[in-house]
């Protein structure tokens, strides 16, 4: 069997690298400037092709032709917790992005991006994004996607951009959703247990539901937390104290009515990391990279369809086609 391989830029923690390993894809180079989630991914991923650096001194024209470029281009420009400069905020690596589609020329893209870039105010820079994919012959097409319809227990809505050349875009299809998401206790309750606190049957029936967004914050904020106010009530509602991170999970002697913090560990699992997957840095560092990240089963889900597509397989797979969203934008 062939294989398909891609280029990730914006790397992170490996989020979107473990969900496209995944699905199917060898990665042939990872770019990312912080030198902790580098660590992470050399740590865990000591074959992949690491680049730490400036994503703008990146060439992509060694990977010419990998099939699939992905990324989670940086948010800042468009989170509604910044001032959304979009195009004036110097973070803006959208260009970099077009010029690494043109050096490499992938028979697919993904571009994945928070909540904020969906809105009305970004509707004329998302039009000249998609016409410029359309003068390199990519159709593509944007999608909010939610985290929670693919197997994790948090909302995180993440709007998507899917590109592909003209031979693959009609065998495109954006992935099912599943019906029942896991909630937070049952994502995280054997840690929450573990050392045996005897409030953590009550916490059980309590944390029954979907978690707010973890937000990852940036390096020019303070220690790690869960998130705004508002997303710390709804940790509240939840029985988590979102103020923090804790170093360890509850020990026995703790009253039943106490309200727990997550640690480190319980916030991977609530983003989709698997256990085994180890972050470099101190408990800071760590919970920036895992609060960044995009959720591995939802790359996953993105990916397959993506990996399909390429393989020209939708017809087979899934019965009758239905044409999907993916367009061509006027230039």
């Amino acid at each position: 069997m062939s294989k398909f391989t891609s280029v990730e830029i914006c790397a992170g923690a490996g989020g979107q690298a473990l969900g496209l390993e995944k699905a199917g894809f060898e990665h042939s180079a990872l770019v990312e400037n912080d030198a902790h989630a580098c660590e992470t991914l050399n740590l865990n991923r000591p074959n992949w092709n690491v680049f730490n650096g400036d994503l703008r001194e990146f060439d992509g024209t060694p990977f010419k032709g990998v099939d699939l470029l992905a990324g989670g281009v940086p948010c800042p420009p468009f989170s509604i917790a910044g001032k959304q400069l979009g195009r004036d905020d110097e973070r803006d690596l959208f260009p970099e992005a077009l010029r690494l589609t043109k050096e490499i020329r992938p028979k697919a893209v993904m571009f994945e991006n928070v909540r904020g870039l969906s809105s009305a105010s970004f509707a004329d820079y998302r039009n000249e994004l998609l016409a410029s994919f359309g003068k390199l012959g990519y159709f593509t097409d944007w999608r909010l996607l939610n985290s929670s319809d693919y197997g994790v227990p948090q909302l995180r809505p993440r709007f998507i951009l899917v590109g592909m050349l003209e031979e693959y875009a009609s065998c495109f299809r954006w992935p099912d959703t599943i019906s029942n998401p896991p909630t937070v206790s049952e994502t995280i309750y054997d840690l929450i247990s573990e050392n045996g606190w005897e409030g953590a049957k009550n916490w059980k029936k309590k944390a029954a539901g979907i978690g707010p967004t973890v937000v990852g914050g940036s390096k020019k904020h303070g220690g790690p937390d869960l998130g705004p106010t508002r997303a710390k009530r709804q940790w509240a509602e939840l029985g988590v104290d979102g103020k923090g991170i804790a170093n360890e999970t509850p020990p026995r002697d703790l009253p039943t009515d106490f309200v727990p913090k997550l640690t480190n560990r319980m916030v991977a699992r609530i983003q989709g990391f698997p256990d085994d997957w180890q972050f470099a840095g101190k408990k800071t560092a760590t919970y920036r990279q895992i609060g960044n990240a995009f959720p591995p089963p939802v790359a996953a889900a993105i990916g397959k369809e993506i990996l399909a597509a390429l393989k020209k397989q939708v017809a087979s797979d899934y019965g009758e086609h239905l044409l999907p969203p993916l367009h061509r934008q006027a230039a």
